[in-house]
């Protein structure tokens, strides 16, 4: 039955119960007529009303006369963000950037269902690592930026770290409230706290009000609707967490568990074997796993050589691979 057709049959009821419904309304079956006086709307537009009410349960629309939630705007100093190293989309070519062109291929195609096994999730990447002080902020947010130089992909880079969140410092934000808001209060909405960029494909989800209890809010069932919405909104969205160091803390644990592929970062001629075998360890449920080596040396014999190396595995990848 049609919304029309449903307004129709109430009119009807509510005429049968004896309200004083101006306008005729006439039999189930029938036709409503054309005319309705200007006390009472036209079916069709109770059948609209009907159909906003129904969005609005559903969260899809705002209240009648409420302004629909509308996230912010903000502008990142691409100039600066070159200055501090980082990617920018307006730089010229560089080998940070070739770096990461080839760091993010098999991240994207797992992302996009095009890898050699179908990954659950496989748009949502965590960017973690063994201990502090590895680059995995530098990473997540150059990986981030990379893949929103894409054609086909737009990028959500969510500030995971929340005892220690760094996203919005390095790009010279103040703090905002963000992932730890949404799932804490059922007022505040994704929208809300979104920050979009001057980079289109690229926005930026806070660490928000830190709280507590983060490591149970992060293995909340909020948080796992959150997640389950964030992957399946856009189809080609890929979202990077950037997360706590997997040793350090029990959030990264957490959050890993919901992931399709994690980033593991690995500072090089420091990280311990030991470490980064435990860290592994910490995220064995995970699908796919990724290890960045961080500041490698160069060693090509024409000097362009790579600060960056990777192993990648679908199953997960060893200690013999390190």
């Amino acid at each position: 039955m049609s919304l029309i057709e449903q307004a129709a049959k109430r009119l009807a009821q509510l005429r049968r119960a004896g309200v004083d419904v101006p306008g005729s309304v006439v039999a189930d079956g029938e036709s409503a007529p054309a005319e309705v006086t200007p006390d009472f709307p036209h079916p069709s537009a109770l059948a609209a009303d009907f159909k906003r009410q129904r969005a609005v349960l559903a969260g899809d629309a705002a209240p009648r006369g409420a302004p629909a939630p509308v996230s912010r705007r903000i502008e990142l100093d691409l100039n600066a963000l070159t200055v501090s190293g980082l990617i920018s989309p307006d730089a010229p070519r560089s080998q940070l950037a070739d770096q990461y062109r080839v760091i993010k291929r098999p991240l994207i195609a797992n992302a996009m269902g095009k890898g050699a096994t179908q990954i659950k999730r496989g748009n949502l990447i965590m960017v973690t690592s063994a201990l502090s002080g590895e680059g995995k902020t530098f990473t997540a947010i150059n990986l981030a930026m990379s893949i929103a130089m894409e054609l086909d992909n737009t990028v959500m880079l969510v500030d995971a770290d929340v005892p220690k969140p760094s996203v919005l410092k390095m790009l010279g934000l103040p703090p905002s409230r963000g992932l730890l808001d949404v799932i804490t209060d059922d007022s505040v909405e994704l929208s809300q706290v979104l920050l979009k960029t001057n980079v289109e494909t690229l926005s930026i989800l806070p660490s928000g009000t830190q709280h507590p209890r983060a490591t149970e809010l992060l293995a909340s069932d909020a948080m796992v609707g959150l997640l389950e919405e964030m992957a399946n909104r856009y189809p080609d969205r890929i979202i990077i967490f950037d997360s706590p160091p997997l040793l350090m803390t029990t959030e990264a644990r957490a959050l890993a568990t919901h992931m399709g592929q994690v980033v593991v970062v690995v500072k090089a001629e420091s990280t311990v074997r030991s470490d980064l075998k435990h860290a592994l360890a910490a995220i064995e449920s995970c699908p796919v796993k990724l290890m960045l080596l961080n500041q490698a040396r160069a060693s090509t014999q024409d000097g362009y050589g790579y600060g960056y190396g990777y192993g990648y595995g679908n199953y997960g990848y060893g200690s013999d691979g390190v």
